[in-house]
C-alpha cells in the first residue's frame, strides 16, 4: 500500500501526518519543537495546523530548523494551515494567508483549507471567537462561501497556496462549492473514525476526486479526561473489544489497527495528534501489515453513524445558517 495519497494537483499527500491541534498551547517552545524532531526524524512529512490553534509560529521554528536554506527538504514536507472562522470574508483571505505564510516562515502552504463554513465577525486577527459583553458569539450571519472560495481560488494562482480545500462542510455546501468553482477543492478534513465512518460523504468526495483526511482518527482519546466527557459523548475507542482483539492478533496496538483501517480500507489520510515519542512512532508504523478481510468486516460493523460523531460545531452555531451539522 502506497504511504501517500494523490491529490487532483498531483501533489502526494502523506497518509499519516502530525495533527497539532492544541499542541504547543501552555507549554514552552522548546518542548513544541522536541515533539517536530521526534516526528521528523521517524519519518513525518505531513504536518497539520491552523491559525485558530495559535501555534503557527511554533511550527514554522521548527519546521525551519530542519529545512534551514535547503528547498529539497521544504519539497519532502506537505504543510497545511487553515483559514479561521473571523477570517470567513472575501476581503479578508489574503490577508489572513499571508499571516500565516509569515508565521510558518514558508512562502508557500502545500494545502489551505476554510476551517469551517461558520462566518463570526472580524474584530481583530488574534480575536479568533469574538464575542459580546454577554459572552454571545458574534456572528457574521452575511457568510458568503462561494465568495471565499473564488479568493481561495486566486491563492493558487498567485502560488501561496500549491492546492485548497474544506473542513467541516457537509455535502450540500460541498456541491455548492463545485457548482460555482473554477479549481475544485482537492480535500475535505473531517472526523472520520470507526465509529463514526462518513460513507455517504465518502462515496460524494471519491465521485468528486475530493480527498478526504480523518482528524481525530481514534476518536479524541485525550477528551476523555475531560471532566464533561460523558456529556460530550466521547466514546473509548481504543478499548473496543473488537479493536482489542485485532490487535491482538497482528501484535499491534490498537491505535495501529484504526489508522490502518482507516488508511487501507476507506481511503483517507489520518492525521492523530500525540506528544508521546512512542505514540508517534507507532502511528506512522501502521505500513508494514495489512488487515485481513475477517478484520475489514468487523471493523466496518463497528459504525454507529450519527451517534457516532464526537466533534459538533461551537456553542450556539447552531444559529448560523451555515451551521454544517
Amino acid at each position: 500500500m502506497k504511504e501517500y495519497f494523490e491529490l487532483r494537483t498531483g501533489q502526494k499527500m502523506p497518509a499519516v501526518g502530525l495533527g497539532t491541534g492544541k499542541l504547543g498551547l501552555g507549554s514552552n517552545p522548546e518542548e513544541f519543537n522536541k515533539v517536530v524532531e521526534n516526528a521528523l526524524d521517524l519519518g513525518y512529512r505531513h504536518f497539520d495546523t491552523a491559525t485558530r490553534y495559535g501555534n503557527e509560529h511554533l511550527l514554522g521554528s521548527a519546521l525551519k530548523k530542519w529545512t534551514g536554506s535547503d528547498q529539497r527538504k521544504r519539497d519532502e514536507l506537505f504543510i497545511v494551515t487553515k483559514l479561521p472562522v473571523n477570517g470567513m470574508n472575501k476581503d479578508l483571505v489574503v490577508q489572513f494567508l499571508e499571516a500565516s505564510l509569515k508565521r510558518l516562515q514558508i512562502d508557500y502552504v502545500d494545502l489551505y483549507l476554510i476551517h469551517w463554513p461558520i462566518g463570526l465577525q472580524f474584530v481583530n486577527e488574534d480575536e479568533f471567537v469574538p464575542r459580546d459583553k454577554n459572552g454571545n458569539l458574534l456572528f457574521d450571519f452575511s457568510t458568503n462561501i462561494s465568495a471565499i472560495w473564488e479568493v481561495m481560488e486566486s491563492m493558487v494562482d498567485c502560488g501561496k497556496a500549491k492546492a485548497i480545500g474544506l473542513s467541516n462542510f457537509n455535502q450540500e455546501q460541498i456541491e455548492r462549492i463545485l457548482k460555482s468553482c473554477r479549481i475544485p477543492p482537492a480535500n475535505l478534513q473531517v472526523e472520520v473514525h470507526a465509529y463514526f465512518q462518513q460513507k455517504s460523504l465518502r462515496e460524494f468526495c471519491a465521485r468528486n476526486d475530493i480527498q478526504i483526511c480523518a482528524y481525530a482518527p481514534l476518536a479524541s482519546p485525550f477528551r476523555q479526561n475531560y471532566p464533561n466527557a460523558a456529556d460530550l459523548n466521547i466514546p473509548a475507542l481504543l478499548s473496543d473489544p473488537v479493536v482489542q482483539d485485532i490487535a491482538k492478533f497482528h501484535e499491534k496496538t490498537a491505535a495501529q489497527i484504526l489508522l490502518r483501517y482507516l488508511v487501507q480500507e476507506l481511503s483517507v489520510a489520518v492525521i492523530p495528534k500525540t506528544c508521546n515519542v512512542t505514540r508517534l512512532r507507532e502511528n506512522i508504523e501502521v505500513f508494514d501489515f495489512e488487515l485481513t478481510s475477517t478484520d475489514l468486516e468487523r471493523l466496518s460493523e463497528l459504525d454507529r453513524g450519527e451517534n457516532g460523531r464526537t466533534w459538533n460545531s461551537f456553542d450556539g452555531a447552531m444559529k448560523h445558517p451555515e451551521c454544517p451539522f
